[in-house]
């Protein structure tokens, strides 16, 4: 028997058995943003009866719109949103598109685009506000592209002066290495390569991860997804202004090393979560703890997104 709450899937589809609908009604967040701040990591599903869902997709989410999402954006006090393209839509980027050709100039977005695609439909992502190409790495979200494809996207886009935006987990960073080494863009990468937190903040596994941005200087960070992270929690709920403190030590020591190339953003609205719907509100109180000083925030929340998607209002 379904509940009165859940969120609807519109279209012909059926949501994924056991999907977490995103939060209703989160709180206003105590930290106060600064002007013109960026949620620099965020989706919209669809709807699916407007932009349907990919035949080869591994989940059906509920519904989340432009709508909500900028009404969010509002409510947590972001000025502007760049709009990742969600793996539920495949390649075919008409929802993200359409948000980002909706917002006012607000957003951004980031695509995924296939091989096939041409230099006309890549230049009218560019007009509508793409600056960057997904390539993701996780197994169990997508089917795995082959390398000398997506080397062969990433010299396309690179002439646009778009990034590459890499999603992959921390096991995985040995054996894409030499990949990833060998893009000819800046490369962003998800949530800090999704670090095992149980793991030592100074064992081997994180090392990799900082020696990969130490020396490699055209790579980014984003310092998100906490919620996804987290082992022992404690979650963002329940006016909980503690969240996540052992994904802290992780997401402070990148934004303090690398403090000209971290991003932050909500991941609204919060994909494939197994265990618990974060409040977005308590998210954004998050950021105090992991950017502690005004400068650092500032850096993390307006230069930075700045910087690498409104380059021309810099």
């Amino acid at each position: 028997m379904s509940k009165p709450m859940d969120k609807p899937t519109s279209g012909d589809f059926t949501k994924t058995a056991g999907w977490m609908d995103w939060y209703t009604g989160p709180s206003k967040p105590t930290f106060q943003l600064p002007a013109g701040a960026v949620d620099a990591h965020c989706h919209v599903f669809g709807p699916g009866a407007e932009f349907p869902y990919a035949p080869e997709r591994k989940y059906t989410p509920c519904d989340a719109s432009k709508h909500e999402l900028y009404a969010l954006r509002d409510h947590l006090g972001f000025a502007r949103n760049v709009v990742v393209q969600a793996t539920c839509h495949g390649a075919d980027n008409r929802a993200m598109v359409d948000a980002c050709l909706s917002s006012g100039g607000k957003a951004r977005g980031v695509a995924t685009v296939k091989r096939s695609i041409s230099d006309e439909e890549l230049q009218a992502l560019h007009d509508a506000g793409v600056r960057g190409v997904r390539f993701n790495f996780v197994k169990r979200l997508v089917d795995f592209t082959p390398k000398d494809e997506l080397m062969e996207i990433a010299g396309r886009i690179a002439k646009l002066g778009w990034h590459v935006v890499i999603y992959f987990e921390a096991v995985d960073l040995p054996e894409l290495w030499d990949f990833f080494t060998a893009l000819p863009t800046t490369v962003v990468v998800d949530h800090m390569g999704r670090p095992d937190v149980s793991l030592p903040v100074d064992g081997p596994q994180f090392a990799l991860f900082q020696k990969f941005m130490r020396e490699h200087s055209n790579v980014w960070s984003k310092v998100s997804c906490p919620e996804r992270l987290s082992v022992t929690g404690p979650k963002a709920l329940n006016g909980e202004q503690n969240a996540y403190t052992d994904v802290i030590p992780f997401a402070k020591r990148i934004v303090e090393q690398f403090p000209d190339r971290v991003l932050w953003g909500t991941d609204w609205p919060h994909p494939n979560l197994k265990d618990h719907m974060p409040d977005d509100g308590l998210l954004v109180d998050f950021i105090p703890h992991i950017a502690p000083t005004a400068e650092l925030q500032q850096k993390l929340l307006v230069t930075n997104p700045m910087k690498l998607y409104w380059p021309e209002e810099v």
